[in-house]
């Protein structure tokens, strides 16, 4: 199947065009914030290649899109059930709010068919209401889950969760990205995003690969991260 544009392209594209129609001290607002976040030392505490990967049970966005759904009607996604088919793709992503995130989501979309060729299944998890993950569903034409991992919770197992620093909270509120409102207003854990993080878990709960990265302009290429699952030892 012949690739479309590199995703970091697509991405770079993004931060082209955002740099060219915003003012920079606005801009610099976020660059200050990657800069700290990265200096943080983020993306070297992640869980490693080789460690055993955390289980999960999370909500789907496809059972609960109406606000006033019940949590009985409510479908879990269980990482036990999808490692017992095969290798497990998991994407953190910030929300749909972001740029970023929903080129990320369709550029796998776009490799899903690779993905099940390698027989893999792929989830993508975020912070953000179940009802906001269905509107990306709906929006970007997904077909994978998209997850609702409420106050960072297993993006802190997975050592990729993070508090979003006060300037950046009002960057946020100043250009209407309402984030306790996105995420259910969840008290302190409401300012908690996932760095950009690719996780590849073996069925047996080995991690292949992992990746994540403070600066949330730049994402692996689906079919780069793909490439650890062409040994069928890892499949």
């Amino acid at each position: 199947m012949p690739r479309s544009t590199p995703l970091q392209t697509r991405l770079d594209n993004i931060t082209t065009q955002t740099r060219s129609l915003v003012q920079p001290e606005r801009l610099a607002i976020t660059d200050n914030a990657v800069h700290d976040l990265l200096l943080s030392g983020i993306e070297d505490r992640i869980l490693p290649v080789g460690a055993i990967a955390p289980s999960f049970d999370l909500p789907d966005a496809a059972a609960t899109a109406l606000s006033n759904a019940s949590s009985a009607n409510t479908r879990f996604v269980h990482s036990s059930d999808l490692l017992a088919i095969g290798p497990l793709i998991v994407l953190f992503f910030r929300g749909r709010w972001c740029p970023y995130c929903m080129t990320q989501l369709e550029a796998w979309q776009a490799a899903f068919s690779q993905v099940r060729a390698h027989g893999a299944l792929l989830v993508a998890i975020s912070p953000q209401l179940p009802r906001q993950n269905d509107f990306a569903v709906q929006h970007h034409g997904l077909t994978y889950p998209l997850l609702s991992d409420a106050g960072c919770r297993i993006a802190d197992a997975f050592r990729v969760a993070y508090a979003v620093p006060e300037p950046l909270q009002e960057h946020y509120r100043s250009i209407m990205i309402n984030l306790p409102f996105i995420h259910g207003d969840q008290g302190a854990d409401t300012w908690r995003l996932p760095v950009p993080a690719t996780f590849v878990i073996a069925p047996s709960g080995r991690i292949l690969f992992a990746e994540a990265h403070a600066d949330h302009r730049v994402r692996p290429d689906p079919y780069d991260v793909l490439t650890v699952l062409e040994d069928p030892a890892n499949r």
